[in-house]
């Protein structure tokens, strides 16, 4: 999730756990640093863009590397805080704000390693968007009162809201069975071979749900809002590049990329003659934060050059208006079927 989430996260629980035992805004603080504190691994680099991205959420997230460290973060803040005789209280308050942000990164679609340094299995559900804001706003409303309110008051706001933002990541996971389930009556209805499919939030809220559905040589995206009614799924396919797969099974980038995408990824040879590597889980056709060129097309399979990550932006000006317009008519099409289609800009 965002800095924002985790930070809000963190405070929400240190407040929980530490209830009148200190003041409140020191609560809030320490909670927001130890929430944000795992997200510091962005700033390693760790050679490439391919690597950086799979090296995220590594180590730092780990849960048992976590709870370690948890032990003397929540000695430092028992002693900056003036309250070294509730050193005990700290450290389960750090390590509660430590574990929650892994925990709710899982939730998102990107990868979690929560068993490293024994295991580096990205776990991903993928039932809520990056940046969600039925979910945060009920935590920032919580800290904020526990802060600038009364003491007990302000406890019962926050722990209100801290249920209330729980129980809705338990909405979600239950919205994307359901979300599953239509979406997997319509493939068997439409006779689409597909091996694997994932479905996870369009951005924003858990009203709109984006699919991705990997056939043999194609993958099939569509769209469903839980306020479509009975209207028929419409899917979109698109060549997924199954015989430069193939060619380059033996690459270590289109592993790497293979792996930490669980499959849902797309090979193409531009027209430059270079090779292309995509993760189709975050993006909206056509356009994806992970793009990669990783060398010619005709170098050989094995053979590893520089990756460069094309950062790919949909002009907003038409994505929004359209995310909008789709949540509540089945009628929208896609963004790729947009007429005159959709820009796909570049960040850095």
């Amino acid at each position: 999730m965002d800095s924002i989430s985790q930070a809000a996260l963190g405070s929400a629980v240190v407040l929980a756990t530490l209830g009148r035992r200190t003041a409140a805004w020191k609560a809030a603080l320490w909670g927001a640093a130890a929430g944000t504190l795992p997200d510091l691994d962005a700033f390693i680099d760790h050679g490439d863009p391919l690597l950086n991205m799979v090296r995220h959420r590594a180590e730092s997230h780990g849960l048992a590397l976590l709870a370690l460290a948890s032990a003397p973060l929540g000695w430092l803040a028992a002693r900056f805080s003036g309250q070294p005789d509730l050193w005990r209280r700290w450290w389960m308050a750090m390590a509660l704000a430590l574990i929650t942000h892994p925990l709710l990164d899982t939730l998102t679609v990107y990868g979690t390693q929560l068993l490293q340094p024994f295991s580096n299995h990205p776990f991903a559900v993928g039932s809520v968007f990056i940046i969600d804001p039925f979910y945060t706003l009920p935590l920032l409303l919580g800290v904020l009162v526990a802060v600038i309110g009364s003491s007990t008051k302000g406890l019962r706001w926050n722990a209100a809201m801290l249920a209330l933002s729980t129980a809705y990541l338990g909405w979600s996971v239950l919205a994307q069975q359901h979300v599953r389930g239509v979406l997997e009556a319509s493939l068997r209805h439409n006779g689409m071979a597909a091996s694997q499919m994932l479905v996870t939030p369009a951005p924003f809220s858990t009203v709109l749900w984006r699919a991705v559905a990997m056939g043999p040589e194609h993958y099939h995206e569509a769209y469903y809002s839980l306020l479509d009614g009975a209207h028929p799924v419409a899917w979109t396919s698109h060549p997924r590049g199954a015989d430069l797969r193939l060619q380059h099974a033996d690459n270590p980038h289109v592993q790497r990329l293979s792996w930490f995408s669980h499959g849902f990824m797309r090979m193409q040879a531009n027209s430059q003659g270079r090779l292309t590597i995509t993760d189709l889980r975050m993006g909206l056709e056509p356009c994806y934060s992970f793009h990669f060129d990783i060398g010619p097309a005709h170098s050989p399979a094995s053979e590893t050059g520089s990756v460069v990550q094309q950062w790919q932006r949909p002009d907003l000006s038409t994505a929004l208006p359209w995310l909008w317009r789709r949540l509540t008519d089945p009628t929208a099409g896609t963004l790729s079927t947009l007429p005159g289609g959709i820009s796909c800009g570049t960040a850095p």
